[in-house]
């Protein structure tokens, strides 16, 4: 092979070498490009969250009048076994049926059993917005543990709820404040060690209290203890 035969080859392969580099780079700039559209378009098309006020963040789910004397406070995870077991032994209506108005009920969320707890929490947070909690909060016990996001929504369609709405507040988490609001306080106020947990006029019962340790908290505070 001459001198200028190799000379010639060698340049070939320079060129072709430059090429394939220049290819990949213009791959890796597609791909960039592809990333970027994704990240700006896909931001722009979901549901934007609005900042929740103070009203909002102090407003939780209730049964029973302000002017009780007893408020019974659940920090509960719609995902827990024994918060679905403890609302399906029916004790808070026990409870309701015996003291009528001297006694008020909140749930606060304390989502930390499973990974669709926080969505679930959210979803709750929700149908509260529309004035239909209660009767979310009693499907999701019957319903789970199906809640994924899909389910979620069925839910709230079955209820009858303003499904643009919910799925709206839903996907932009716009209640994920107030969730994060409540698990907060579980955690690094009272140090909760699990669900369900409970406050009775402030003191703390862990776990799932029967009818009996209910009735004793209460009775005491009635009495003036």
């Amino acid at each position: 092979m001459t001198k200028e035969n190799r000379k010639s080859q060698k340049q070939i392969r320079h060129k072709k070498n430059r090429a394939q580099k220049n290819k990949r780079q213009w791959i890796g700039y597609g791909a960039l490009a592809l990333i970027l559209f994704a990240a700006i378009f896909g931001n722009s098309s979901r549901p934007k969250a609005q900042p929740l006020d103070e009203t909002r963040l102090a407003s939780n789910p209730t049964m029973g009048p302000d002017s009780a004397k007893v408020v019974i406070t659940e920090y509960g995870d719609f995902g827990c076994t024994a918060c679905r077991a403890w609302h399906n032994a029916g004790i808070l209506e026990q409870v309701r049926a015996a003291y009528g108005d001297d006694v008020q009920f909140v749930w606060k969320d304390f989502p930390v059993i499973t990974a669709q707890s926080p969505k679930a929490a959210e979803a709750g947070q929700c149908a509260f917005d529309q004035g239909k909690f209660w009767e979310y909060h009693d499907l999701l016990f019957a319903k789970a543990p199906a809640l994924s996001l899909s389910d979620l929504k069925d839910y709230a369609a079955q209820l009858g709820l303003g499904t643009e709405k919910f799925n709206q507040c839903l996907d932009s988490g716009q209640n994920r404040a107030k969730v994060n609001q409540s698990l907060n306080e579980a955690q690094r106020e009272y140090a909760f060690p699990g669900t369900p947990s409970f406050l009775v006029n402030g003191r703390k019962l862990v776990g799932p209290p029967s009818f009996e340790t209910l009735k004793s908290t209460i009775d005491s505070i009635l009495a003036g203890g």
